[in-house]
């Protein structure tokens, strides 16, 4: 569908907050942009928001405060942006693996996996310098580790979607086909 012939329709409803999940690289904050603009809905970025909370990048806040401070940050962030209308939510890559924001997510939320292949996250994360939990070894190496313990706890999300070297629009049409199909998207 063209995109003046969907704006002409109008925005679709939507029912539940939608929260991207997966490892970084996976393309939570590119495809939750475009799937936000596709239905007409508000996207936040839950990095670029903790930054504005706490005035600081969050490579900085991983070096001056830590992770653990870091990660109780992005709990507090994330419940408050879930208390909000409805949005498309980009978490970072960790936020899932805290139990109370994943019950949070459960709660208020459709979550997405954007999973990717070993190979796709490496391309798609050595085009960026500013990956916290990648600065202190191989790349490869660190990031097949995060695959092995997050993949499990990954896979508790509502829906899976493959993120792959391939157009975005893909994976936003299979995004919003199931969440038509869930019932928390309507379309006009």
């Amino acid at each position: 569908m063209a995109k003046d012939q969907q704006a002409s329709r109008g925005p679709a409803q939507l029912k539940r907050h939608i929260a991207l999940v997966g490892l970084m690289g996976a393309g939570k904050s590119a495809i939750g942009r475009r799937v936000a603009t596709a239905i007409g809905a508000r996207f936040l970025d839950a990095d670029r928001e903790i930054e504005a909370a706490a005035g600081m990048t969050i490579p900085d806040i991983f070096e001056s405060r830590g992770e653990a401070e870091f990660r109780d940050g992005e709990r507090r962030v994330i419940a408050r942006l879930l208390d909000e209308a409805p949005v498309v939510l980009a978490t970072g890559g960790g936020a899932f693996m805290d139990a109370a924001t994943r019950a949070v997510m459960a709660e208020k939320s459709t979550t997405i996996w954007m999973r990717a292949d070993l190979d796709v996250l490496v391309k798609r994360c050595g085009r960026r310098s500013n990956r916290p939990l990648l600065k202190n070894g191989d790349p490869r190496e660190i990031l097949g580790r995060l695959i092995d313990e997050r993949y499990p706890v990954y896979a508790e999300a509502n829906i899976e979607v493959y993120s792959r070297d391939e157009p975005h629009e893909v994976a936003v049409n299979e995004i919003i086909r199931a969440l038509t199909a869930r019932g928390d998207l309507v379309m006009p």
